[in-house]
């Protein structure tokens, strides 16, 4: 026998298939643990979606349907770390998809007048300057200030480069500097004056 006919046999008998399992293939999130994130995310969904509808009653709705999707979509999660990420990117949709169907709403500027009488009671100062800036300076302040989420799982739950992320927040944080300081705050907003430091840069928490 040829020698190159030879080493092929030997090559040919060294070959060996391994058949490895898939350690890729992902776990679903069991129900129990759905449940136990979902009660350590409720304030925070609620807050998000506050900040974009105002309406109490909305909020709710909002809250509850995307818990309901969420259920529904339990295999698109890759993690369960990044539960908090992905359901919020569900919230803001659901949000979105409410203000799109209202369309028969009260104006803004009479809804404010009519609210700021009650919701000065129950909000500070500081709360009531951020629902005055404009829909996308309210989510990133929420998200980022209020919430504690990080540029970059802002950046993945709504899809903008953090470049973005940055020059809206610092856009929020003077106009919200603007606000402030051309209104004196009432007794109430001094216990809040620790976030509002942080909010308009006076605090150590740059973006």
């Amino acid at each position: 026998m040829p020698v190159y006919a030879s080493n092929q046999c030997k090559r040919k008998k060294q070959t060996r298939v391994v058949i490895r399992p898939d350690r890729r293939r992902k776990q679903i999130m069991t129900k129990d643990a759905f449940i136990r994130e979902v009660r350590d995310a409720e304030a925070m969904l609620y807050h998000v979606s506050k900040s974009i509808l105002k309406n109490d009653s909305d909020c709710g709705d909002a809250v509850q349907e995307t818990l309901l999707k969420a259920y529904e979509k339990l295999p698109t999660l890759k993690r369960e770390k990044f539960f908090r990420t992905w359901i919020t990117r569900i919230l803001i949709n659901e949000c979105k998809g409410i203000l799109r169907r209202r369309k028969n709403v009260i104006p803004y500027e009479d809804y404010m007048d009519n609210a700021r009488m009650f919701e000065e009671n129950r909000y500070d100062h500081l709360y009531m300057a951020i629902m005055e800036l404009p829909e996308d300076l309210r989510i990133l302040v929420t998200l980022y200030y209020i919430e504690g989420f990080s540029q970059k799982e802002i950046s993945e739950i709504l899809e903008i480069p953090t470049g973005t992320i940055k020059s809206k927040l610092s856009r929020a944080r003077d106009s919200l500097k603007e606000q402030l300081s051309n209104e004196e705050k009432p007794p109430t907003a001094r216990k809040n004056s620790k976030m509002s430091d942080k909010v308009t840069g006076k605090g150590k928490m740059p973006c």
